[in-house]
C-alpha cells in the first residue's frame, strides 16, 4: 500500500487541489460559497468546470455525472463523455460551466409521491459546491441536488442543506448573545457508524431472500449464534482483514476519514466508523461507504449485507448517527468543560436539543421508521421504538439541580482503578454509557442508536437539525432584548427542563415496567411503521419544516406517501419471495425426502420384518403433517396477498400489509423453521444459517 497521507483525498477535488489549479479570485469566490452560501457567478463557474475537467482527465476519468441522491435511499447517475467533436472526425475533450452546474436527468421514473406525472419528465440536477467533487470509476462524480420541473425537491440532500441553513441561522442569534461576535457560522459534524455482515458469495447465491430481499425469510436457528459474545472485537478472520484493508485505501482515495473497524457482536457482522465531519460531506460520504463497501466485498468473493435484520435471532445492524454542533472559530457547542454546571451557554444549548427530542419526537421515530428497520428496533442492543434521552449521571444531576433550584456540588473525577499495580490508573468517566438509550449524550456529542444500516443518514438529520433550530429560535426570541440577562437565561434554561424532563430516562429501555412508565409520562410508542406515518401530516410537524422552509406541505405529503409505499411494496416482494421459495424449492424438496424415506423403511421392512423402523415411521407422519400444515400456509399467505389488491389508500394498504400479509408470513415461516431441523442438510434447497453466519473464514 501506499503512504496513506498518499493516497489520501486523491481521488477528489478538494480545497488543496482547488487552491493550486484556481487563480486566487476564482478560489476565494469558491471558498466564499462554501462557508457563506454566496451564489458562485457563470465566469467563475466556467473556470471551475475546466480546471475540474484538466484534473479528472489527469486521474483517467473519461466521464462525468452529476451525483445526486433521489428518493430511492440510494444514490443514482448518469454518465457523459467529456468528448466533443470538433471536425474532421476529431474530438476535443470539454466540461463547461452550464455542465458542471445544471443537468437534466429524467425524473418520471423516480419516486415521487405525485409530485411528477409520469408524462411529465423533466427534471433538473444542480451542482452543490459544498461537497467536494470526486472520481469514482473513472468517472468525474459532481454532488448535486435533485429538483422538479417545478422547483420541488425530489431528493434527499436538498432538505439536509435547507435545514443546515435554518439551524446556522438560529444558532447564530444565540452564540451572539454569549458575546462570541467571531463566530460567523454554526455547522453540524456528523459521524456515522456503519454496521454490516459479510457472507461468503457462493453461499449468498443460493438464497432467493437474499438475492431479492436482502434479508433471510427463512431460517431454523443455528446451535451456536452470538451466545458466546465471542465475535465482538475478537481477531478479525483473514479474508474479512484484507477487506477492511482494501476498503480503508477506496475510501481514504475518496476522502472518507474510515477510522475505526472491528467485529460487531453477531457472527459475520461487523463496523466501520469514520472520523466527524460536516453533516452535509458526511451524509454523501456515507453513501459512498454504503456502495464501496459492496463492491469490495464482491472482489473478495463476499457479499456485504446492509439490511438491519438479515438474520433473525441474532443482532441487526444499526448506523448511529453521532451529532454535534460546532463553530466556525472551532469550538464545540455541546461541549461540557470542566464545570458544566457554570457553563451556561453549554447547558442552553442542551437545553435545545432536549426540547426538540421532546416535541419532535415523533419525527425522530418517522426519520428511522422502515420495514427493515421495524424488524430492529427493541432488542439485540438496538433501542427500543420510545424515543428517550440519556444525559449521564452528573448533567442529570446538574438538570436537576436546577429545576429544584438547590446547589449542585460538582463532583471531581475518580481515578479508576483496576487491581493490577503494573497497570497505570486513568481518570474515570463522570457517567457509564446506556446500549439502550435512543438517544445518548456522550461527552461532547449525541448518539443516536434509531438508525438503520441501510439508510441514509439525510433524513435523520433534517429533522434533527429543524428540530434544534426550532428551539434556538424561541430561546434567541426570549433572549434577545433582555435587560438582565442572567436571571432571563437562567429562568429559561429552568422553564425548558420542567416542561421537558419527561424525556430524560437513563434505566432499561427493554424494561416491560419502561413501556408502561413512557406511556404515564406520555411518551410515544410508535412500534411499527404505518403506525408512526401518519404523525408526519400532524399540524405541528407541518408548521415546523415550513416555517423553516426546509419542505413545503406538498412536499411532505410526497414524502408520507413515498413511505408508506415502500413498506407495501418491501412486504409484498417480501411474501412473494417466501411463496417462490417454498412453493418451488422448499416444500418439492420436503415431499422427494418423504418418498424417500417411506422408500427406505418398505425396504427395510420388505428384508427384515423385524427390522426397528421406528425413526421413519414416526418421523414420516411427523414431517408430513408438517408439510401439510406449511401448504395450508402458503394458501394462507396467497389469499392474503390477493385480499391487498382491494384495498385503496396506502395509509390502509400499509396497515393492511402489517396486520394480515406480515402475520401470514411469519406463520408460514415458523413451519418451514421446523421442517428444516428435520430435513437432513444435503436434502434441504438451501444454505442455512449455520452456512451463512460462519462461512467466511
Amino acid at each position: 500500500m501506499d503512504k496513506i497521507s498518499d493516497i489520501f483525498g486523491s481521488m477528489v477535488f478538494n480545497d488543496a487541489v482547488m487552491r493550486e489549479r484556481l487563480p486566487k479570485e476564482t478560489y476565494r469566490q469558491v471558498q466564499a460559497t462554501m462557508e457563506k452560501g454566496k451564489r458562485l457567478d457563470d465566469d467563475a463557474a466556467r473556470i471551475v468546470a475546466n480546471a475540474m475537467k484538466d484534473w479528472a482527465i489527469e486521474k483517467g476519468a473519461t466521464h462525468f455525472t452529476h451525483w445526486f441522491q433521489p428518493m430511492t435511499g440510494i444514490t443514482a447517475e448518469k454518465h457523459d463523455s467529456f468528448i466533443s467533436p470538433c471536425g474532421g472526425g476529431q474530438v476535443i475533450m470539454e466540461f463547461s460551466g452550464k455542465e458542471l452546474v445544471r443537468g437534466e436527468p429524467d425524473a418520471s421514473s423516480f419516486p415521487s409521491g405525485g409530485l411528477r406525472a409520469t408524462f411529465e419528465a423533466r427534471g433538473y440536477t444542480a451542482w452543490d459546491p459544498t461537497s467536494y467533487a470526486f472520481i469514482k470509476d473513472n468517472v468525474l462524480c459532481i454532488p448535486t441536488a435533485f429538483c422538479s420541473y417545478g422547483g420541488e425537491a425530489l431528493d434527499k440532500k436538498t432538505p439536509l442543506l435547507r435545514s443546515a441553513e435554518a439551524l446556522n441561522r438560529q444558532a447564530l442569534r444565540v452564540i451572539h448573545l454569549f458575546g462570541n461576535a467571531d463566530v460567523t457560522a454554526v455547522r453540524t459534524t456528523v459521524g456515522p457508524e456503519q454496521e454490516y455482515f459479510l457472507v461468503d458469495k457462493d453461499v449468498y447465491n443460493r438464497r432467493k431472500d437474499l438475492i431479492y430481499t436482502g434479508r433471510t425469510l427463512f431460517g431454523a436457528k443455528p446451535p451456536k449464534g452470538q451466545e458466546l459474545d465471542d465475535h465482538y472485537f475478537g481477531s478479525i478472520k483473514p479474508r474479512v482483514a484484507a477487506f477492511m484493508k482494501d476498503l480503508d485505501e477506496e475510501l481514504w482515495k475518496l476522502g472518507v476519514y474510515a477510522k475505526t473497524e472491528h467485529n460487531e457482536v453477531a457472527p459475520a457482522q461487523h463496523e466501520l466508523a469514520p472520523v466527524f465531519t460536516t453533516g452535509n460531506i458526511a451524509a454523501d460520504q456515507n453513501q459512498l461507504t454504503m456502495e464501496i463497501m459492496q463492491k469490495v466485498a464482491s472482489r473478495h468473493g463476499m457479499v456485504c449485507l446492509l439490511h438491519e435484520k438479515p438474520f433473525a435471532g441474532v443482532n441487526g445492524s444499526g448506523k448511529h448517527n453521532n451529532w454535534s454542533l460546532t463553530t466556525n472559530t472551532g469550538m464545540n457547542l455541546l461541549e461540557p468543560g470542566e464545570t458544566p454546571a457554570e457553563n451556561a451557554q453549554f447547558l442552553l444549548f442542551l437545553c435545545a436539543v432536549i426540547q426538540a427530542v421532546d416535541d419532535y419526537q415523533d419525527m425522530l421515530r418517522i426519520s428511522v421508521a422502515s420495514a427493515a428497520n421495524d424488524h430492529r428496533l427493541g432488542a439485540n442492543e438496538a433501542p427500543p421504538a420510545i424515543v428517550s434521552m440519556y444525559v449521564g449521571d452528573e448533567i442529570e444531576e446538574i438538570l436537576n439541580a436546577i429545576v429544584d433550584e438547590t446547589a449542585y456540588c460538582g463532583k471531581e473525577r475518580q481515578l479508576m482503578k483496576i487491581g493490577v499495580h503494573a497497570l497505570p490508573r486513568f481518570p474515570k468517566d463522570t457517567t457509564d454509557r446506556n446500549r439502550t438509550s435512543p438517544f445518548a449524550f456522550t461527552g461532547n456529542k449525541f448518539e443516536f442508536r434509531m438508525p438503520g444500516s441501510s439508510a441514509s443518514i439525510s433524513g435523520i438529520n433534517v429533522v434533527l437539525n429543524t428540530a434544534v433550530a426550532e428551539s434556538l429560535e424561541q430561546f434567541a426570541d426570549a433572549l434577545e432584548g433582555s435587560k438582565d440577562f442572567e436571571a432571563d437565561l437562567q429562568a429559561l434554561i429552568r422553564s425548558v427542563l420542567i416542561k421537558h424532563k419527561r424525556i430524560l430516562f437513563k434505566g432499561n429501555g427493554y424494561d416491560e415496567a419502561w413501556i408502561a412508565e413512557a406511556e404515564r409520562r406520555g411518551l410515544l410508542n410508535l412500534r411499527t411503521t404505518p403506525e408512526a406515518l401518519p404523525y408526519y401530516l400532524a399540524d405541528k410537524n407541518v408548521a415546523l419544516f415550513t416555517k423553516h422552509h426546509v419542505y413545503t406541505r406538498t412536499e411532505m405529503e410526497a414524502r408520507y406517501e413515498i413511505h408508506l409505499e415502500n413498506y407495501s411494496k418491501i412486504l409484498n416482494i417480501e411474501a412473494l419471495t417466501m411463496l417462490e421459495m417454498a412453493r418451488r424449492d422448499i416444500m418439492p424438496a420436503v415431499s422427494s425426502y418423504l418418498r424417500e424415506l417411506s422408500e427406505t423403511a418398505a425396504a427395510i421392512h420388505a428384508a427384515s420384518v423385524t427390522a426397528d423402523c421406528s425413526y421413519e415411521e414416526s418421523i414420516i407422519p411427523e414431517m408430513s403433517a408438517l408439510l401439510g400444515d406449511a401448504y395450508r400456509k402458503v394458501r394462507s399467505l396467497d389469499e392474503a396477498l390477493m385480499g391487498a389488491k382491494t384495498v385503496e389508500g396506502s395509509q390502509a394498504l400499509a396497515n393492511y400489509y402489517r396486520d394480515k400479509v406480515f402475520s401470514a408470513m411469519a406463520e408460514l415461516r415458523i413451519t418451514i423453521d421446523q421442517l428444516e431441523t428435520m430435513t437432513p442438510s444435503d436434502k434441504w434447497p438451501v444454505p442455512s444459517y449455520g452456512d451463512l453466519l460462519f462461512s467466511v473464514r
